[in-house]
């Protein structure tokens, strides 16, 4: 698993989703489940207006795209290129470039583990995300996943929303 990297695919308008779990079904069929790790349709929680409400929703970050964590080999390129829905790699001539750390840690592909001693009823500051600057309570956590859910007001009522480690900050006493 040292070896692999994150790629990306390019699939039809709007069958992301189609593409993702046909690549899926060709992982089980030829057995590339030591070489194909995990396809991420990429997502974000954004802030919505719809009929004067405001909520939030989960979107496509990358419309059209895959990312795909595995370990390349010339000899997958055809399973994967001939997948219904996915129209090919994106790099140079259709070969595929693996995305830098950076991008990795831009896209949340994998979890960033942040050493955080937390409590039920803490309070925290979203440091990341369409929450960015919102203080919230710690309802529950799981420290094998580095996530906490956090109850945060918002537009005059109280909104669960799950959020990483690396996007919340813990608060002083004196600044909660």
């Amino acid at each position: 698993m040292e070896d692999a990297k994150w790629y990306v695919l390019h699939t039809f308008s709007g069958y992301e989703n189609v593409a993702k779990d046909n690549l899926q079904n060709v992982v089980e069929k030829f057995g590339l489940e030591d070489r194909i790790f995990d396809i991420v349709i990429p997502m974000e929680e954004v802030i919505e207006e719809r009929n004067g409400k405001k909520k939030l929703i989960r979107r496509k970050v990358m419309p059209c795209y895959l990312i795909v964590k595995m370990i390349y080999g010339d000899d997958i390129w055809h399973n994967i290129t001939r997948t219904r829905g996915v129209t090919g790699f994106v790099g140079p001539k259709g070969r595929p470039l693996a995305l830098t750390d950076d991008e990795v840690r831009k896209l949340r592909l994998e979890k960033i583990k942040v050493d955080l001693e937390l409590h039920i009823g803490d309070k925290v500051e979203i440091i990341d995300g369409p929450l960015d600057k919102f203080v919230g309570t710690i309802v529950e956590f799981d420290p094998k996943e580095y996530t906490a859910k956090v109850m945060v007001e918002m537009f005059g009522r109280e909104t669960e929303t799950i959020l990483d480690y690396s996007q919340i900050r813990l608060l002083d006493i004196e600044e909660a």
